[in-house]
């Protein structure tokens, strides 16, 4: 009995000391849970003390742009190069030895000027032989007039006969074609003699020297080319399926292949027949101004203005890519905001992009937005400075966009 009543005891005791445990530890969790909900709240309000506002950003009026309708010129691309309205190709014309090259590659010639000389002996020989032909066909000639006269004479009087006056006729004939032939060799000759001296067409620039002192010239050899660089147009292609929206008169912008400035034309002439091989048509294409290369063959590549629209644009400074999406920074108030852009074509004339939506004409934004520009920043507008003064407000600005970030 006794023992039965011990081992009752046991038990209450051991179940006494279990269920003093777990509440044990149902205690220390709940002190552990609300000293780790104490901590992330003490956390969360330090972050929010130490986190500050951006500061305001002062800008000057060099900073920012105002939106504005443009005209958005658009049509065909034309590629090709510079060449020279005015050009000579000049080729030996007689058979001879190149005596002497005056002129070299980019010399300056007057029209007149000697170019090359070839020698003239054997041409010369030839001139003076036709000469003497000719001296000696007019003495013939003379003769027989007057051989011709005197027979008609003694016909009058019945003192010879018509055959012998015929005979002289035939003979001053003959006589009159004998020299009309020997002035003719002689004008040949002569003529020859005159293109041993090749001379400049016009006034302008050795291109190209193709002889020297030695060689041999025959017919249709090339000696030297002269051009006019005062005389150069853009003779461009452009292809078939683009061809019907290209007249003349248009105005072409381009550029050139040495050259930073853009150049500016007009559609003078289409070619009336395209390509067999490439399939486009030539275009040329007259400088608008006096402002034009002095060298010939430079690669040029524009687009020719065939339409016209007005639209909104902005330079490509002022537009933030980032992946598939683009934004700017507008100054709204005092204060910026980032909007998105949908973007159209690209003018080509000036760089500028087509912003179909997203602004409207007569917003602010920044020209040369930085990587430190938050949504809602607050922004000063600074006076206007001196134009020394201008890059000096423009770093002040950069300097105050940096140190927000």
């Amino acid at each position: 009995m006794l023992r039965q009543t011990l081992l009752v005891i046991a038990i209450a005791s051991a179940l006494a000391a279990c269920s003093s445990q777990k509440e044990n530890e149902k205690g220390s969790a709940s002190a552990s849970a609300s000293t780790t909900a104490s901590a992330a709240s003490a956390s969360s309000s330090a972050s929010a003390k130490n986190e500050k506002p951006a500061p305001k950003l002062t800008i000057a009026p060099e900073d920012v742009l105002k939106v504005e309708s443009n005209a958005l010129a658009s049509g065909p691309v034309i590629t090709g190069s510079i060449q020279p309205e005015r050009k000579a190709d000049l080729r030996a014309e007689v058979q001879a030895i190149v005596l002497q090259v005056l002129k070299e590659n980019g010399d300056i010639v007057k029209r007149g000027d000697v170019l090359v000389k070839l020698d003239e002996t054997s041409i010369r020989d030839n001139l003076n032989s036709a000469e003497d032909s000719a001296r000696s066909a007019s003495l013939a000639l003379d003769q027989s007039e007057r051989a011709l006269q005197r027979l008609k004479t003694l016909r009058a009087s019945g003192m010879t006969s018509l055959q012998a006056l015929d005979d002289a006729e035939v003979r001053v004939n003959a006589a009159r074609s004998e020299l009309s032939a020997a002035k003719a060799r002689a004008a040949s000759a002569r003529q020859q003699l005159q293109r041993t001296v090749v001379r400049a067409p016009f006034d302008g620039v050795v291109s190209e020297r193709k002889v020297s002192a030695g060689d041999t010239a025959t017919p249709g050899k090339e000696l030297v080319k002269v051009i006019d660089p005062t005389s150069m147009r853009f003779a461009g292609k452009v292809s078939t399926d683009k061809i019907a929206q290209v007249q003349t008169g248009q105005t072409v912008s381009f550029r050139i292949n040495g050259y930073q400035q853009e150049f500016r034309g007009k559609v003078t002439r289409l070619d009336p027949a395209a390509n067999d091989v490439t399939r486009q048509v030539e275009v040329l294409v007259a400088f608008a101004d006096k402002n034009q290369p002095k060298v010939s063959g430079l690669y040029a590549e524009g687009n020719i203005e065939a339409t016209t629209i007005n639209a909104l644009t902005l330079p490509e400074s002022a537009v933030v890519k980032a992946g598939d999406t683009a934004y700017a920074w507008r100054v709204s108030g005092k204060n910026l905001s980032k909007v998105n852009l949908a973007m159209g074509k690209r003018d080509q004339r000036t760089g500028n992009i087509e912003i179909r939506n997203g602004l409207a004409v007569g917003d602010v934004v920044m020209r040369n937005p930085s990587s430190a520009l938050k949504d809602g920043q607050a922004v000063e507008l600074a006076a206007a400075t001196p134009a020394g003064n201008t890059g000096t407000t423009a770093a002040t600005a950069n300097t105050t966009a940096a140190g927000s970030h």
